[in-house]
């Protein structure tokens, strides 16, 4: 009979086809994990230079900033009464913001 040699045949040639297609899958999850380490690494190295500059700006700015923030306290204590017409219009102005969500 030749049907029973058709079937040993077509289950051989699917057998091979499964194993083929496994060694792909292998092969691409290896590739998929260096691309995906090469990535990680290229965001991390991109991080660190991020962090690097800001705090290099931070680093030039915080003289102003203390500066401004000491005129901004003196103005608070000279004017207390603007200072907290403006306090209560911010408040105001965010609960508006947050009640249209």
């Amino acid at each position: 009979m030749a049907f029973p040699r058709f079937s040993d045949d077509l289950s051989s040639d699917l057998e091979d086809q499964v194993a083929r297609l496994q060694k792909e899958v292998r092969v691409l999850r290896k590739a998929l994990g260096k691309r995906g380490a090469a990535a990680y690494d290229h965001s991390k190295d991109a991080a660190a230079d991020f962090y690097e500059e800001m705090a290099d700006r931070m680093a030039d700015a915080w003289p102003v900033v203390q500066k401004q923030s000491q005129a901004v306290r003196r103005a608070a204590s000279d004017h207390p009464v603007t200072t907290a017409v403006v306090g209560l219009a911010v408040v105001g102005l965010l609960v508006g913001l947050l009640s249209r969500r």
